[in-house]
């Protein structure tokens, strides 16, 4: 996590969206990790779950969890602030992969990684991606015990949950924290003008530090990464769902990045100054670039400096809304686009076609 202006290490400034259901928060990221292939797994078995009291649960989960140091931190930071560049992670599988926050390794290749045992290792970085705020560093150690990950969809506001990550880089190990789910869906706007989706809200006490670190239920698996605060509030802190991260763990691994389908474009968020860069009337929504006219969005029309502001019936404000959209739509869908003040529609078609896996 981070406190700063928001540069996703430093204290966060105030949210600027007022569509967002959760409202102007200033959120701090924190950092992400999750498995690798065997990500969703919930045993070597499909046994009935079974509640665990929450020392178990810890004991469980604890040996999964990791440091995650950058530029130079060392372990045993200041109470009164977060040692910069310090983060968590959670195992992902034998083979050293840890799932964190792209925040936490924005720029950086190599990374120090603290196990649970006191030992650290190198790491790199090996995938990353901005819109998901998630990355995937790899080391080599033996005996590295993998976290369990929940195959659950569903989840109840107010079911207990476990917070595990090391606030602050304090010596001695992770830190736990106990709180309820407080909400479910979330969606909240960094600072830096991107959305989150798919956020579980809970009060568990998450600190700087804790970025990357497991959210985990009362059976002592991960059900989401711990991933924003909102400091302005009191026990207001967001995880990524498990259920949003799954389906992109594979491709990180293989690709090294999120596969998305190609619709030959680049959509740039419309900031201010993009908008006065390119003489553009919308204020909002996302300005298609170098579309190519053979494949499907300039197939259906779209032109270069055309601005997507909606997508079926989703508003577009940013690059995290337009990828959203285009990830839940179906085969088919209406761009909604605006061009030297005239409105139309596109309708496109998207090939869910997958890259083939190793």
């Amino acid at each position: 996590m981070v406190t700063g202006s928001y540069n996703r290490r430093a204290a966060c400034r105030p949210s600027q969206r007022r569509w967002l259901a959760v409202g102007l928060l200033s959120l701090c990221i924190l950092s992400l990790s999750t498995p690798s292939q065997s990500i969703g797994q919930t045993g070597a078995d499909d046994a009935p779950l079974r509640e665990l009291p929450v020392p178990a649960v810890v004991a469980k989960v604890r040996p999964s969890v990791v440091t995650v140091l950058t530029r130079g931190a060392l372990p045993g930071g200041s109470q009164h602030g977060a040692h910069p560049g310090s983060g968590s992670g959670v195992i992902l599988d034998a083979g050293g992969y840890i799932l964190t926050n792209n925040h936490l390794v924005q720029g950086v290749t190599s990374v120090v990684v603290g196990l649970s045992t006191g030992r650290l290792t190198p790491g790199r970085v090996v995938a990353r991606d901005f819109l998901l705020d998630l990355a995937l560093v790899r080391i080599t150690a033996p005996d590295l015990v993998p976290a369990e990950f929940t195959r659950r969809a569903a989840f109840e506001i107010g079911e207990t949950v476990i917070a595990i990550g090391n606030p602050l880089a304090l010596k001695g190990g992770s830190t736990v924290t106990v709180g309820v789910i407080s909400a479910l869906d979330r969606s909240v706007l960094t600072p830096e003008g991107e959305t989150l989706y798919d956020l579980l809200q809970t009060d568990a006490a998450i600190n700087p530090g804790n970025s990357g670190g497991p959210l985990v239920d009362r059976y002592g698996q991960v059900i989401g990464i711990n991933v924003a605060i909102a400091p302005s509030a009191q026990a207001i802190s967001y995880a990524i769902a498990m259920e949003a991260i799954t389906p992109h763990i594979q491709s990180m691994i293989v690709r090294g990045s999120v596969w998305r389908p190609d619709l030959g474009l680049i959509p740039v968020t419309v900031t201010p100054s993009v908008a006065a860069s390119f003489d553009l009337e919308s204020d909002r929504g996302i300005l298609a670039l170098q579309v190519d006219p053979t494949k499907s969005a300039g197939q259906a029309g779209l032109q270069s400096g055309d601005v997507v502001t909606a997508i079926d019936s989703h508003q577009i404000y940013n690059i995290g809304d337009f990828w959203h959209a285009v990830g839940g739509a179906g085969e088919q869908m209406a761009f909604q686009i605006t061009a030297q003040g005239k409105t139309g529609t596109a309708t496109i078609t998207v090939s869910r076609s997958r890259p083939p896996q190793p």
